[in-house]
């Protein structure tokens, strides 16, 4: 694999922007994503810049955004990680009783697809979760639309395994979001 996987830095705000606006714009954009490129497209530069700065390798230490660089300098792929706690409201899904990683924003260009980017990315967000010190982070978890199968099989492949919490999802109540995690090593 050509690619250096590391986290976004504070003033590359423009790069994250046009990676995520790429991933709106994927087909299966809307059972990956909780918005729209219309949304997306909408957002401030402001929005953009502190994104980017919070995600980074200086941000608080509560998430990071992790990149894949090709030769050329473009990024094929992304993953960022969040850190939850059992004291704090966590975005997406339920809380949990221990200290945990939430993976979200998982995507990787179609033209990098199939030759271990996703693997790399993975690798790198769980590695950062696992190596934060105390309170240690007892398992990384991840939502996947229900009608998502690519994403569900590949997720089962790295190791994480359905815990059997759904949440639906937002706008479709009658559709599922369902968590996977993996436990600490």
């Amino acid at each position: 694999m050509d690619y250096v996987i590391r986290p976004v830095r504070a003033g590359e705000w423009q790069l994250v922007k046009e990676l995520r606006l790429a991933a709106l714009r994927d087909p299966v954009a809307p059972v990956a994503f909780l918005e729209t490129y219309e949304q997306g497209v909408e957002r401030a530069d402001a929005f953009w810049r502190e994104r980017a700065a919070g995600s980074s390798e200086t941000g608080d230490g509560e998430k990071r955004q992790f990149v894949a660089v090709a030769p050329d300098g473009s990024w094929a792929g992304s993953v960022t990680v969040l850190i939850e706690r059992p004291d704090a409201e966590v975005p997406f899904g339920t809380a949990a009783d221990v200290h945990q990683a939430h993976l979200v924003g998982v995507f990787v260009r179609p033209e990098a697809r199939g030759g271990g980017v996703a693997e790399e990315l993975f690798r790198a967000g769980m590695d950062w979760a696992w190596s934060l010190g105390e309170p240690r982070i007892a398992r990384v978890r991840l939502y996947v639309h229900e009608d998502n199968p690519r994403a569900s099989a590949f997720y089962r492949r790295i190791g994480f395994v359905p815990t059997g919490e759904t949440v639906p999802v937002q706008g479709d109540p009658t559709a599922r979001e369902l968590e996977y995690a993996v436990a600490r090593p």
